[in-house]
């Protein structure tokens, strides 16, 4: 850019600028050239929470949050106000960990409560408190049904007396039961009783009651039920022990009938056939040993001999016959051997020794005989006792057949017994007993009479809706902030629109307090004020970012944006370094410049310039503080805009062109007029203002939108009426800051 600013550089003419149009005019999936790179990178370009951000969004939403908390606990407090006031008592009792053994115990105290109860034992108990046997009994005792509130909710009447009484009564009992709650004190075996009620009053009452339906009314029920369990018991138990004897007979006749006498190792056939059994084993081995012996003998008697048989030579004469055989023998076959077969003497020791082989003979036979005798009678002895053995058997089986039933005679008889025996020790212990119960709690603090009010808990009400207040403050003061669609920060333009930040100019009053200049006054009465810094930067970035832009238009999407006050600010900002500026009112409804001359009414202007009426030198008005020459408007000139937009305002540009250093001109909104983007075309660089946070985004993006895109070149975008004491809250760019540099404006 080119503005006859001094020691500024000069961008070369065909250098590639982005106007960040494209962004919004070019048609789907064409990428315009160079497009813009952010001068740093965007905190919102990255995925790391900045606390500093949320800190800041809190505090700039600090209102919205205020508002929502107060309101919240306004509404607690009013509800809490308008609930109605009860009142909680609270007794307590204790279970008895450890009972005195009064009477003897029995197996059946098993089943008994344990010397130290259990955890589910206290639960049982603590359910057991609220139960409704238990209420009723409270019920029963204070006597509620009488009460009139009981009886009047169930709309009772003369004819039904005793409907009435057990509808009152009811209604009693779910009173107390929605009111009244049970619960363990820590681990401990405590129990705390509340009741809560309007009536300080009947909450101690009945919490009392309750606790002492617990404990004394709970004693008096155990011992009602152990005097009733006795006089059961007791009618009972002379029918079991006639049914006992009854049975026992019947299985005594039983036996008798069938012949099932017995003795300790059982019954008599039984012994007799274990007799048997024992005999007819023993007589089958000596039958079977007999025979053994006899067949032995037969086949030796066979294979041998007559002198070979084993049995046989087990006796004496035959041993001694056996004796005399041998000498025979020797002496035979001594003689044979010396005289010959015929010698006397040898036939007659062949005939002794014959003699003597057939008497051997004649008593083996015996011995034979002596054998088979044998094992007949051993086979006989078996028979029989066989036989004896099967007819006892057959009597076992009758016997069997019959114990069937005698086992079920016995059984009955067994359980009758066991039953009557079982009956008749419960009863002499319960007798035994009576009057000795224990209760199995007692009374530990009695309730008070509560003085103030358990509900509504004011500290409580007020820490929740505090709570609640906060909870949706937050939640309400990021709806705010996501619902906010203005421009606030440099970050929001150039992330949120893609178009060069050119800086911030503050509003007069956040930089100098007290002041009640004009923004065009203070310019110059302090050149080294803030306000006075921000059109010096902005230049700069003008400067920046346009190549050889000698003619700036001044814009904005919406009317009252500061566009008009900007312009005369910058030109006059760049006249007073010594520079030839021009500033031109192109605004031709409004004339904003024009109304900041307040001069002569009658003096030509750019309408006259344009049509050929006058020349540039007799409209043109100069400030005398700068040196800034100014082309106004002087008349109504609304009508007139093909003047602005026609090649009338390409020549007076030109001119001026020769003439200036850099010419400003204050445009109208691009939105509402339509000539304004005529007007911006002819200029080499525009420049948007937008006012902070009350310029919709939307607004700006219309705006641009509707840019030509070869016609417009677009500086960046100038941030108006920046409050630099709320500016922190929002931003961590150069105008974050300013509390850290503002002493060098002083």
């Amino acid at each position: 850019m080119h503005i006859s600013i001094r020691g500024n550089p000069i961008w070369p003419k065909g250098a590639m600028v982005n106007t960040a149009i494209d962004f919004y005019r070019a048609p789907a999936g064409i990428v315009p050239a160079g497009v813009a790179e952010p001068r740093a990178s965007s905190p919102a370009a990255t995925d790391r929470i900045d606390v500093r951000r949320l800190i800041a969004m809190f505090r700039r939403r600090i209102g919205v949050f205020l508002g929502v908390v107060g309101a919240v606990l306004a509404v607690g407090m009013i509800i809490t106000a308008l609930q109605p006031r009860t009142y909680s008592a609270r007794a307590e009792v204790t279970l008895n960990s450890k009972l005195q053994t009064v009477a003897p115990t029995s197996t059946n105290d098993k089943v008994e409560q344990s010397a130290i109860p259990s955890e589910s034992f206290v639960d049982t108990q603590v359910s057991v408190v609220t139960s409704e046997t238990n209420t009723a009994a409270v019920a029963d005792a204070l006597g509620l049904a009488r009460d009139p509130r009981f009886a009047q909710a169930k709309g009772s009447d003369q004819g039904k007396t005793a409907a009435s009484k057990e509808s009152a009564r009811d209604a009693a009992i779910a009173y107390l039961r929605k009111n009244v709650t049970a619960q363990r004190i820590g681990s401990t075996y405590g129990i705390a009783i509340t009741f809560e009620s309007r009536d300080p009053a009947e909450a101690a009452r009945v919490a009392n009651a309750f606790a002492e339906q617990y404990t004394l009314g709970a004693l008096e029920q155990k011992r009602s039920g152990a005097r009733d369990t006795t006089a059961v018991i007791a009618s009972r138990l002379e029918q079991l022990r006639q049914q006992a004897l009854a049975d026992s007979a019947a299985a005594q006749r039983y036996r008798i009938t069938h012949n099932l006498l017995s003795t300790t190792q059982g019954t008599l056939t039984e012994q007799e056939i274990s007799s048997y059994n024992q005999e007819v084993t023993s007589a089958r081995a000596q039958a079977a040993e007999d025979t053994a012996r006899l067949q032995a003998a037969r086949a030796q008697m066979q294979g041998n001999g007559n002198g070979g048989v084993g049995e046989a030579s087990l006796s004496p004469v035959i041993g001694q016959m056996r004796a005399q055989q041998a000498s025979l023998a020797g002496e035979f076959g001594a003689l044979s051997s010396r005289y010959g077969p015929q010698y006397p003497d040898v036939l007659r020791a062949k005939a002794q020794l014959d003699f003597l082989n057939r008497q051997i003979a004649a008593e083996t036979q015996r011995v034979i005989a002596s054998l088979e005798a044998k094992a007949r009678v051993s086979a006989q002895r078996l028979a029989s006792l066989a036989g004896s053995l099967d007819a006892s058997r057959g009597a076992l089986a009758q016997n069997n057949a019959a114990m069937v039933g005698l086992q079920d005679l016995e059984k009955r008889a067994e359980t009758s017994n066991a039953l009557y025996e079982s009956y008749l020790n419960r009863y002499k212990e319960l007798t035994a007993r009576e009057g000795t119960e224990q209760p199995d709690a007692d009374m530990l603090h009695r309730a008070d009479v509560p003085t103030a009010p358990s509900s509504p808990h004011v500290a409580i009400n007020g820490i929740l809706a505090l709570a609640l207040g906060i909870g949706l403050g937050i939640a309400a003061a990021f709806l705010a902030e996501m619902t906010f669609t203005g421009l606030t920060t440099g970050d929001d333009i150039e992330a949120r629109l893609g178009v060069r930040y050119l800086g911030a100019i503050p509003v007069l009053q956040s930089v100098s307090r007290g002041t009640s200049h004009s923004p065009a006054s203070a310019l110059l009465e302090d050149p080294r004020s803030a306000f006075a810094e921000s059109f010096r930067s902005l230049r700069a970035s003008i400067a920046m970012n346009t190549t050889d832009a000698r003619i700036i238009a001044i814009t904005s999407a919406l009317p009252a944006e500061g566009k008009t006050t900007t312009a005369i600010c910058l030109a006059r900002s760049m006249a007073s370094t010594g520079d030839r500026i021009l500033l031109i009112d192109g605004d031709l409804r409004r004339q904003g410049v024009s109304r900041f001359l307040r001069g002569d009414e009658g003096r030509p202007g750019l309408v006259e310039v344009l049509e050929g009426s006058a020349t540039l030198d007799e409209a043109m008005v100069v400030d005398p503080a700068t040196g800034l020459s100014i082309l106004p408007i002087s008349t109504d000139a609304s009508d007139r805009a093909e003047l602005v937009t026609g090649d009338e305002m390409d020549r007076l540009l030109a001119a001026a062109r020769e003439r200036f250093d850099a010419v400003i001109i204050d445009t109208a909104p691009v939105l509402p007029i339509a000539d304004a983007r005529l007007l911006l075309g002819k200029a080499d660089a525009s420049v948007f203002v937008v006012r902070w946070r009350r310029t919709p985004e939307a607004a700006l993006r219309s705006a641009l939108r509707l840019l030509p895109i070869d016609r417009v070149q677009l500086a960046g975008v100038a941030l108006t009426r920046v409050d630099m004491r709320k500016q922190p809250r929002f931003d961590y760019g150069d105008a974050a800051f300013y509390r850290s540099y503002e002493h060098y404006y002083v």
